[in-house]
């Protein structure tokens, strides 16, 4: 009992030492390295990986949590996907989430988890490629990172994951750069 209340005294001196002046509003944009396995089409099982592109907005209305909304250019690629003619396939993903920061005593660094929902959505150039000619779909996503930020700039490493069906789900490693509204 006596490890609970000293736990929670340092966890609350924490948040006060991160004490935030009023709403804290970012933009930010990175570079994605995307990975699905197990696209299955026309009886084959493969795997699709590429390089995209993300920017994202925010706000923190108060230092342990934020709201964001964010564009994932997951990739683009021509390729034969397991299949005998090559296919085109191009996905991508809007996403919002609640977002906990946990309260560090460092005030330039943050520890967060993310929780919400993407809505994806992944074509090809025909009839065999993923998931048909066209698939769509909202479902829950999450993710975790960590963020650096001096003053207005910061920088963002982050994990990201949602499940888009016949595949084992989409995950997204970030590298993200933000500019802080203070």
């Amino acid at each position: 009992m006596r490890n609970l209340l000293i736990a929670a005294t340092l966890g609350l001196g924490a948040t006060t030492a991160y004490a935030q002046v009023g709403p804290d509003a970012y933009v930010g944009a990175g570079v994605t390295e995307t990975r699905f396995d197990n696209v299955v089409g026309s009886g084959n099982s493969v795997g699709a990986d590429g390089t995209g592109w993300k920017a994202f907005v925010g706000v923190r209305p108060i230092a342990p949590f934020a709201i964001e909304a964010d564009y994932l250019d997951l990739w683009s690629d021509r390729r034969h996907f397991g299949f005998d003619t090559p296919s085109h396939i191009d996905a991508h993903a809007f996403a919002a989430y609640g977002v906990g920061f946990l309260p560090l005593p460092l005030p330039f660094i943050d520890v967060f988890a993310k929780a919400g929902a993407a809505r994806w959505s992944a074509g090809g150039n025909d009839r065999t490629s993923f998931l048909g000619s066209e698939g769509r779909g909202t479902e829950f996503a999450w993710g975790l990172g960590a963020q650096a930020h001096f003053g207005a700039l910061g920088l963002r490493l982050e994990y990201e994951q949602f499940n888009v069906p016949q595949t084992s789900d989409v995950k997204a490693i970030t590298f993200d750069a933000i500019f802080h509204f203070l």
